[in-house]
């Protein structure tokens, strides 16, 4: 595929630039001349004993050569295809020409949490996956590893500041979990000089990424010190708080001036097949929660006793997702016998990062495509019975239909299996007793998808809980959205009481 610009090519525009030119007064464009590099990755063998975070940190030199590689194009499809809109080709262009500050306060203007999107975002399906250049055949721009490196310098430079109010307003607001869309909120309403408060069920802020996601892929300190942030800047926690149990939703209504529903979604989809109720299946939620506390150097019981511990145990993982490939990696960690992933398509139709199923790979998981589990032997279990599929014609969504292919079935031997099916809201009006709060056909909260307020007056919401599970970056946008909707109401409102 060649891209023109006018009537040159990508290559030869490239090669006017590249003499006296544009070239001379700004160090773009080099994507013919350098290749696409990557952050060095530890190897298999070392990332397998422990969860730290498995890439290291570009130099400075080589991330100005990397960010040096952006074809600065019009209409950038990056930029497009996030769903933040970061401002990626200015940020690359001030990182290339090592204006770093500057770099920083360009990705810290429209995404809450860089280096955390950085680390986790699967921009092989997002912005890289789109970058011009990799659509021309030379590889696209490193996007996320630099993305990481800027606001990591940025932190070791002290340019990382709490976002402090220049002056203060009565009005408060409560928001109910301190996922990455709770937080996201919380930092911009903060910043208005609302007072906020923020209530988490557990007994850590940060929800998903502090115990969804393995350190790994993104380590405790860089999430807590986020945190600690906003507590500097004035946001206050109430841990350990359980709406409709520690504190009804009517009474936190009656609280504060402004309400968000932040919770994320933690029903775990089940299996209803033959043996699903045996010793030994666990949901991928309170396998990865579990891991992750004890990393954290918490008493998890269920860890010690086994019950969420892959050590030496035969680990077969259902799903295709990214959820389940947090479960392969984690368990590979643990020190399980072996590891094996089932799922239902092909590996070009599974839905997880294609970066995380080579790094799985690599570490020594195997993946079982097509396969599906019909059942469970033994309890405590000691298999999945498994039929082997076929893909058929496409469903409404474009995707093909997997089809079973009879006489074909197998046990796979299992020790410990983990359903990794994705996630399902609660019935938080039934948990919360407000029965006005009204819900979609999948559970998630009604809400307008520009301003997120929900049908309850003042009350708004954001995140995995309006939209179903997704992304940390929807959250994220999501949050900053509903933060900006939640500033008219309260300003109209302040508007109204001075009249």
């Amino acid at each position: 595929m060649t891209f023109n610009f006018g009537t040159k090519t990508v290559e030869a525009a490239f090669e006017e630039c590249s003499g006296d030119g544009l070239m001379a007064k700004e160090p773009m464009l080099k994507f013919v001349a350098v290749d696409r590099d990557m952050p060095e990755k530890r190897g298999p063998e070392a990332r397998r004993g422990d969860f730290h975070e498995i890439y290291a940190e570009f130099a400075e030199a080589k991330a100005r050569e990397q960010a040096s590689r952006c074809s600065q194009c019009g209409v950038p499809y990056c930029q497009n295809h996030c769903p933040l809109h970061n401002n990626i080709p200015d940020w690359l262009r001030m990182t290339a020409m090592g204006r770093m500050e500057e770099a920083y306060q360009l990705s810290q203007a429209t995404n809450t949490f860089p280096e955390i999107c950085g680390r986790i975002c699967p921009q092989d399906r997002l912005c890289e996956g789109n970058c011009v250049i990799e659509l021309a055949g030379h590889g696209t721009v490193t996007i996320g590893s630099i993305e990481k490196y800027i606001t990591d310098t940025a932190w070791e430079n002290g340019w990382v500041k709490p976002n402090t109010p220049s002056q203060e307003r009565s009005q408060s607001v409560g928001i109910i979990g301190s996922g990455p869309g709770g937080l996201a909120a919380a930092d911009v309403l903060r910043a208005a000089g609302l007072q906020v408060t923020v209530y988490e069920r557990s007994d850590r802020a940060g929800g998903l990424l502090m115990y969804g996601i393995p350190g790994f892929k993104l380590e405790k300190d860089v999430v807590q010190r986020r945190i600690d942030q906003l507590e500097q800047a004035g946001v206050r926690f109430a841990l350990n708080t359980n709406i409709g149990t520690d504190l009804s939703f009517d009474a936190l209504r009656g609280m504060h001036d402004a309400l968000l529903i932040a919770t994320g979604v933690y029903d775990s989809r089940d299996l209803q097949l033959p043996g699903s109720d045996a010793d030994g299946i666990v949901r991928a939620i309170d396998y990865l929660i579990a891991s992750n506390k004890k990393s954290l150097g918490d008493e998890v019981p269920e860890f010690d006793s086994g019950q969420l511990n892959a050590q030496g145990k035969r680990v077969v993982v259902i799903g295709g997702g990214d959820t389940a490939m947090d479960c392969v990696r984690t368990a590979i960690r643990q020190g399980a016998q072996s590891v094996k992933c089932l799922y239902r398509r092909d590996r070009a139709n599974m839905p997880g990062s294609q970066r995380e199923v080579q790094n799985a790979e690599e570490e020594g998981v195997e993946f079982v495509w097509l396969a599906a589990p019909r059942g469970f032997a033994g309890d405590p279990v000691e298999g999945v019975m498994v039929q082997k599929m076929r893909l058929g014609a496409p469903d409404a969504s474009g995707r093909q239909t997997p089809e079973v292919i009879e006489g074909a079935d197998y046990v796979e031997p299992a020790d410990l299996v983990i359903k990794a099916l994705g996630f399902s809201p609660e019935d938080l009006p039934g948990q919360w007793g407000v029965e006005e709060l009204q819900t979609t056909d999948w559970g998630t909260i009604r809400a307008d998808f520009r301003t997120h307020e929900t049908s309850l007056e003042g009350v708004w919401t954001c995140g995995d809980i309006q939209r179903g599970a997704s992304l940390v970056v929807w959250a994220i946008r999501d949050g900053r959205e509903a933060a900006e909707a939640m500033l008219t109401y309260l300003d109209a409102s302040n508007l109204v009481a001075a009249q």
